[in-house]
């Protein structure tokens, strides 16, 4: 096992990532009170629910079976969450621990960040993207029809545990997904990350045990230490989007299901590496490197068929990172090298958007 640690004063937390760790005894010591709730969803409660209620044995615990799915990341949901805390009289003192993956630990947060306001919670992620991005930083929250994650709130857990065993029941699909999180941060600020990514790619999509643990210990590293400087996105986290305005206004647009956010992510990587181009910024093999290691772990690099420039702009206009009217992207100045952009010309987004939308 390794255990990493994001740095945040009075409520910094360990990130342990090793085999065997979803119902390992360490789960206990991090839970100070008597109450706990474990919340997941349907396909992941015949896989793992029973073996994380047992190694909490000695404690009074709850559970909560979600739909599985995007499409249930909203308020309504949470309400069942909400309901059975209340029917159980759990106190402040309460746990409420996530098992799954992006879509279960982002709403238990915001149960946990809300209820009674606040209470504490475990992130036990399922699925690769979880692992290494979505788990890791204390973003919570919902979609609502007109935003993604436009609900929410910023709420650390107490701790996390990441079991890599958990992986060999991971669908390809969502593989690919996750792999667009592990690119981006080769992306965003390690380009020699980038290089070992795309020398590693077929051991990582085959869930080559010591490689996966490897990708994830340094993209949770990446995350932890940027998380630490910037908890609430004031400044540098901002840079953990890159990809996801253009993402999030596909996901919105088809309607949170139609495409995994992971692979919304890796076409929005590829946008963002275009207009990154179009100002001057990315070269032709740079860009055709970008396209070249989403396509090996399976991500698409164009739109949707039928999206439009107009579809694009609609959603990004209310995109929650923009300040005061102005579109912000996370751009490229080189591989490995991204900065947060607010002037770019929009000329020149839309030749973009015209270009790649079919």
């Amino acid at each position: 096992m390794r255990t990493l640690k994001v740095e945040l004063g009075d409520r910094a937390y360990p990130i342990h990532i090793g085999s065997g760790l979803i119902d390992s005894d360490l789960l206990a010591t991090v839970i100070r009170g008597r109450q706990v709730l474990v919340v997941t969803n349907e396909s992941i409660a015949p896989l793992y629910l029973d073996r994380v209620v047992s190694a909490l044995k000695d404690f009074d615990v709850a559970t909560v079976i979600l739909p599985d799915g995007e499409s249930h990341k909203h308020i309504g949901t949470l309400d069942v969450i909400f309901s059975e805390a209340l029917t159980q009289r759990f106190s402040r003192n309460a746990t409420m621990i996530a098992l799954g993956g992006g879509v279960v630990g982002d709403m238990v947060g915001f149960a946990a960040a809300t209820y009674q306001r606040g209470i504490d919670f475990v992130q036990i992620p399922t699925t690769l993207l979880s692992q290494v991005d979505s788990s890791v930083g204390g973003k919570t929250g919902v979609n609502h029809r007109l935003g993604k994650n436009m609900i929410g709130a910023f709420h650390q857990p107490v701790a996390v545990f990441i079991d890599t065993d958990v992986l060999t029941t991971l669908p390809e699909k969502e593989m690919s997904a996750g792999m667009a999180e592990v690119i981006k941060y080769g992306l965003l600020g390690d380009d020699e990350f980038l290089a070992w990514i795309e020398s590693n790619v077929d051991l990582l999509m085959a869930k080559d045990a010591e490689a996966i643990s490897v990708a994830i210990e340094r993209s949770c590293q990446m995350k932890a230490d940027i998380v630490a400087r910037d908890e609430r996105e004031g400044g540098v986290r901002a840079l953990l989007n890159l990809g996801h305005t253009f993402g999030h206004a596909i996901e919105a647009h088809l309607g949170y299901g139609g495409w995994l956010h992971g692979e919304a992510v890796g076409t929005g990587m590829v946008l963002a590496a275009r207009l990154s181009q179009a100002m001057g910024m990315l070269s032709d093999a740079d860009v055709a490197r970008v396209i070249a290691v989403c396509e090996r772990v399976a991500l698409p690099t164009e739109p949707p068929a039928g999206m439009t420039p107009d579809d694009f702009m609609t959603h990004m206009a209310i995109d929650k990172k923009n300040i005061d009217g102005r579109l912000r992207l996370v751009l490229m100045h080189s591989l490995g090298d991204a900065y947060v952009e607010d002037q770019a010309p929009n000329e020149l987004l839309l030749d973009v958007l015209n270009a790649c939308c079919r």
